[in-house]
């Protein structure tokens, strides 16, 4: 059974690309009575995601939401373009991010730790590996919590 952010992936990917941008991702965050539904938009180019085409998502998804009501407590919807220190979910996206520094949360540690900050070095199956300090390391995509970019100044 898929889980929340996927059924709730699946409801809103159509929406979003029939307004010509493209879903990044979905978090469905909950905390106690309240939930937030996070939206990451993306449009290709050097343009990217503007105020207008968060907005114009922002409108269709709340009502489709409405309608098909896949969240039954009270939620707060937030759209927005995946930023400079984008969230990476999936592994096309971090095929895409190959030889760039990332850091990341894994769900429980792993080789006695959670956190990890270091170098994209491949994507192979559902894992990636990552040269932290010198060391590689093998995680699976499915044990990761948060993976993000980290930016270049």
């Amino acid at each position: 059974m898929a889980s929340k952010q996927e059924q709730l992936h699946a409801l809103i990917a159509p929406v979003v690309e029939a307004l010509e941008c493209e879903l990044w991702g979905v978090e469905y965050l909950t905390q106690g009575r309240y939930s937030t539904l996070r939206i990451y938009i993306d449009r290709p180019g050097e343009e990217g995601v503007n105020l207008e085409d968060c907005e114009r998502v922002s409108r269709q998804v709340s009502s489709l939401m409405d309608v098909e009501d896949p969240i039954t407590n009270r939620y707060t919807l937030e759209v927005s373009s995946p930023g400079m220190d984008r969230p990476l979910f999936t592994p096309e996206q971090y095929r895409r991010y190959i030889g760039e520094v990332i850091s990341l949360k894994t769900r429980a540690p792993v080789a006695g730790r959670r956190k990890f900050k270091g170098q994209l070095q491949a994507v192979e199956g559902d894992s990636v590996v990552l040269i932290v300090d010198g060391a590689e390391h093998t995680l699976s995509i499915g044990s990761i919590e948060k993976a993000n970019l980290v930016p270049r100044f």
